[in-house]
């Protein structure tokens, strides 16, 4: 398995290649905020471990296996992104919630908390449902303070 910081990476060149085609050293260091250099060593890293093929000023290319990886990676990020959305927690912390849990969650939370979002999703009274559970919360912790 990738560590944390690999998953990072090859997330995001999933994401890049599938919107633009391609990704190059610069876009990756762009996307991730970090030293062009950092990204080149990782690369090198990814390609030994046969995630991709990466050529030195030629640029790089998903194995299947990467593309593997790759697209159940963002499916993750999207999946938790949802399942937060759904569950009513501020867009405004969405993002960093995702960063920070998605590499501490195994495979099989990932898969019942997809359970969770299409039981949801499949009937829109279950979510009508947990609105009202939250609006009936928040009202109970207003009157006790």
């Amino acid at each position: 398995m990738p560590t944390p910081s690999m998953e990072d990476y090859l997330e995001r060149i999933y994401k890049l290649i599938e919107e633009k085609g391609y990704a190059r050293v610069s876009d990756i260091a762009e996307a991730l905020e970090v030293h062009p250099s950092s990204v080149t060593k990782m690369v090198q890293k990814l390609d030994k471990k046969d995630y991709l093929v990466y050529e030195k000023y030629r640029g790089l290319v998903l194995t299947a296996k990467g593309k593997k990886v790759g697209k159940r990676l963002v499916y993750r990020h999207e999946l938790l992104e949802d399942f937060l959305k759904l569950i009513g927690v501020d867009k405004a912390y969405i993002y960093d919630d995702v960063e920070g849990i998605e590499h501490h969650l195994s495979w099989d939370a990932i898969d019942r908390i997809g359970d969770v979002v299409q039981f949801f999703q499949e009937n829109d009274e279950r979510i009508q449902l947990l609105k009202e559970i939250q609006r009936k919360n928040e009202a109970d912790e207003i009157e006790e303070m």
